[in-house]
């Protein structure tokens, strides 16, 4: 079995964001080593009904839906080395950090750290996790969304969780930012502490 050093619950905005960000920091000497997975099941995203108009960097008109399928795609054909798994829904997580066991309704899976983005909706259900849930502290009540309870997007040692799960509003940018932001945390983790990031950059 395949021991990975972060699993990412979700192929939405937050989560393939995450991905993109770790996966781009492949050449540094504390990530080369790292396994990263990503769980990109996307059937209950919100993207699949909206349309952008507003988001930075992201032609008007877009359809999220097509955003969705693309974005998977960039994550494959830019950074394959993260492991994507596909048309697997998570239901329990066992065990605490660093030595998880996550559940899905197919296999099983060892990871060091786990992040969570996979939405708001109060139809949440993953097993280990149900006594992190409360009410959304930024959606109106009536729409009866839930959060993680976290600091900074950490629940817990070795868990943490992104975009509207986190208690963020539901803009795409938000979203995207924080996962990157968990990505660098991440990264900060892995440079034994010490405050890191990843870039791109023409000059390299």
């Amino acid at each position: 079995m395949t021991v990975f050093d972060v699993l990412i619950i979700g192929g939405g905005v937050s989560g393939v964001s995450c991905a993109m960000v770790l996966g781009s920091a492949k050449n540094k000497a504390f990530v080369s080593s790292k396994k990263i997975g990503i769980f990109t099941h996307q059937k209950t995203s919100s993207l699949q009904e909206a349309i952008f108009n507003n988001a930075y960097g992201i032609p008007p008109g877009k359809l999220g839906s097509e955003l969705l399928n693309e974005s998977v795609e960039h994550l494959h054909n830019t950074y394959p080395h993260i492991i994507q798994i596909p048309e697997e829904k998570v239901l329990k997580i066992e065990g605490e950090y660093p030595d998880f066991t996550v559940f899905t309704n197919k296999n099983s899976y060892k990871t060091a750290n786990i992040v969570v983005g996979i939405g708001s909706a109060n139809t949440f259900a993953i097993e280990g996790l149900m006594q992190y849930v409360e009410p959304h502290k930024k959606a109106l009540p009536e729409k009866q969304r839930i959060q993680l309870k976290n600091n900074d997007h950490k629940v817990t040692d070795g868990i943490y969780v992104i975009g509207t799960l986190a208690g963020w509003r539901s803009q795409l940018t938000i979203a995207a930012g924080s996962g990157a932001a968990v990505a660098t945390d991440l990264l900060t983790l892995w440079n034994d502490g010490a405050q890191t990031h990843s870039h791109d950059s023409i000059r390299k």
